[in-house]
């Protein structure tokens, strides 16, 4: 906890960049109702974000490497900033999508920078700091949905004001208490992270990540519609999902993994995943409240492994094994908010979430079939040290 004011001001920031993913979850019917836009028209407010974000995972490395780490947070804090407010300005859902495109680039840059940042500057060692990271990772993720419910129980548009303000402050905050760090003796080419993909074991982990986060989108980006509740009542619902998502990614998972080894966990919990997935499907209204909050423990357990597997599986450099590894995991995030509400109109509300589940299969086989190109290093993980690149669960 004795941590230097720059590695607090850091993690706050990163707190609010992460309570960015879920921050309209709650209000996604109600920014359909406000814009008179479908399911899926609203449902690209995800699937921009994250398709911006996947292409900037080629680039984040390729700007931090040559200007530099606290210039890389602070021009996407900036860019959040002022997309986030133009986002909160918008007239039609067209704008809302561009502007949210933006704000993907503007969270990539910060987000991709932010953890190297804090174990730089961070006192007692980089399992504290990633530790801090992996916390303001689940606090985030907790408090977006909650931030997005309050907020925009009053008004669709004020959680957008919200997030530009609260990430004005954490530009302040770093700009004053953050000092340059040094910058990587190599710098980053925009075809590293493509070449570092030639890995088997890179490759198909990030094939089963694949898979798995259009799983993990689905219930995101579409149970809100399933659930069809009062903002405040569905923020709560994601409340409650992200608090386990936080305690099964920091606290469970690190355990599990030394009890049964990585490959393990992740197999196991990809099938959990999918069974939960087909119960949210089809069953009635409180068990399908009971199965969206579940889905964060299977949720935060897959994210801790998938990132440490794919970080640590490859001998390339961690930020770009890692840029290659989300380059690649992030356009399923951008696909499924498309396709799961498409689905539904194909064919009926049960059908999402059958998709979702087989999805979820096909990471767990992936990681099966492919288990001796994965075990290399795998099962000698040590979780504290998943992410020292600066890219963790989320961001990366």
């Amino acid at each position: 906890m004795r941590q230097p004011k720059a590695v607090w001001a850091t993690a706050g920031a990163s707190v609010v960049a992460f309570m960015g993913i879920g921050l309209v979850d709650p209000i996604l019917p109600s920014i359909a109702k406000g814009l008179d836009a479908t399911p899926s028209q609203v449902s690209l407010l995800f699937t921009s974000y994250f398709l911006i974000t996947a292409v900037a995972m080629l680039v984040t490395g390729f700007v931090s490497s040559r200007i530099g780490g606290k210039k890389t947070l602070l021009a996407g804090l900036a860019l959040v900033v002022v997309f986030a407010a133009l986002a909160g300005t918008s007239n039609s859902v067209g704008e809302l999508v561009g502007f949210r495109a933006g704000w993907g680039l503007g969270n990539a840059l910060f987000v991709s920078t932010a953890l190297a940042v804090i174990v730089g500057a961070a006192a007692g060692g980089s399992a504290a700091a990633i530790l801090l990271y992996e916390s303001a990772l689940g606090l985030g993720m907790a408090c977006g949905p909650l931030l997005g419910a309050i907020l925009g129980d009053m008004k669709w548009r004020y959680p957008f004001f919200g997030t530009a303000a609260l990430m004005a402050i954490g530009f302040i905050a770093i700009t004053a208490l953050l000092k340059e760090q040094p910058r990587p003796a190599r710098k980053t080419s925009l075809l590293d992270p493509i070449k570092a993909l030639g890995h088997g074991g890179l490759a198909s982990a990030a094939a089963s990540a694949f898979f798995y986060n259009y799983a993990f989108f689905t219930v995101l980006a579409f149970t809100p519609f399933v659930l069809n509740m009062s903002p405040y009542k569905s923020g709560g619902v994601f409340f409650a999902w992200g608090v386990l998502l936080a305690v099964f990614s920091v606290l469970v998972a690190p355990r599990l993994q030394k009890l049964f080894g990585s490959l393990k966990v992740l197999g196991g919990s990809l099938v959990l995943l999918a069974a939960d997935l087909i119960v949210l499907g089809y069953g009635n209204h409180a068990t399908a409240v009971a199965a969206t909050i579940a889905s964060g423990a299977f949720i935060g357990l897959n994210n801790t492994v998938f990132t440490e597997l794919a970080l640590g599986v490859s001998d390339a450099p961690r930020p770009v094994a890692s840029a290659g590894y989300n380059f690649v995991r992030w356009f399923a995030a951008a696909a499924a908010p498309y396709f799961a509400p498409k689905i539904e109109e194909w064919s009926n509300i049960h059908i999402p979430f059958v998709v979702a589940a087989v999805a979820a299969v096909l990471g767990a086989l992936i990681v099966w079939v492919r288990r001796a190109s994965l075990t290399h290093e795998a099962e000698e993980l040590q979780p504290a040290h998943a992410s020292e690149d600066g890219v963790s669960v989320f961001a990366n």
